[in-house]
């Protein structure tokens, strides 16, 4: 009798859609998605300034390493709280396809047509609330295929998207479990570290993945701030293709 109410419960929770209270926060972590938005940006052109023009210096990359989690949170924030998630899905998908040439072109200048499927950051973040949305309406096919497609082509963070932002989605409510998981996620950068690697940070004979220092994103995402910015939506979706085209007309004109 136990194991059959326990396999309906099971049941019930995977089949049946969230609700939330009325009034209640969605979630019990920082809410200050202007200024946690305003951090990813800033963190994402150091990265990319430092991998188009200086690729042997550590430090670019070390700082962009916060852009991603951030960007995976406030899409999960904007999960719970978006009035209409297929306006939210149009929008990351319409600045992925507009993005994805000026993407290439300032990676990848001299090889523009066979590195054209190497896809942005964008595309990866639109599969990622795909599948997220398919997972909070319970809408299995779209979850999975959504993971299919993200893991096994070529994008940007493959599969890492979903993770985190199912880590986010559903330790919403349990702040400490969630902030343990997320550093869980990146310890495992701390072994088999080729100290060759310029990207990594070395003291003496000690070297540490330059990956590692996505863990420190958990500071952002899991200590309120309340800075309250005002800064319009649009910004944050124009300033990627944006600033991607300036890195492309630098490296056109070097």
């Amino acid at each position: 009798m136990t194991k059959t109410l326990t396999l309906r419960r099971i049941r019930d929770v995977l089949l049946t859609p969230p609700t939330f209270p009325e009034g209640q926060p969605r979630l019990k972590t920082n809410m200050d998605t202007n200024f946690l938005k305003l951090v990813a940006i800033l963190s994402m052109l150091i990265d990319h300034v430092g991998g188009a023009f200086f690729p042997e210096v550590g430090w670019f990359r070390w700082v962009g390493r916060l852009a991603f989690p951030i960007f995976c949170y406030c899409m999960t924030v904007g999960l719970l709280y978006t009035r209409d998630i297929k306006k939210y899905l149009f929008r990351l998908g319409l600045f992925a396809v507009i993005s994805q040439p000026f993407y290439v072109l300032a990676f990848h200048p001299h090889d523009f047509l066979a590195q054209f499927t190497n896809w942005n950051i964008f595309c990866t973040l639109f599969l990622s609330l795909l599948a997220m949305y398919g997972l909070k309406e319970r809408k299995w096919w779209l979850f999975f295929a959504a993971l299919f497609v993200v893991s096994w082509w070529n994008f940007d963070y493959s599969g890492m998207g979903i993770q985190l932002m199912l880590i986010f989605y559903l330790c919403r409510n349990h702040p400490g479990i969630g902030a343990a998981l997320y550093s869980l996620s990146y310890l495992t950068a701390l072994g088999h570290v080729h100290i060759e690697d310029p990207l990594n940070f070395v003291c003496g004979s000690v070297a540490i993945d330059w990956t590692f220092f996505t863990i420190f994103a958990v500071l952002f995402i899991y200590i309120p701030t309340h800075f309250d910015l005002k800064i319009p939506k649009w910004f944050f979706y124009a300033f990627y293709p944006a600033h991607l085209a300036l890195i492309a007309l630098i490296q056109f004109i070097r």
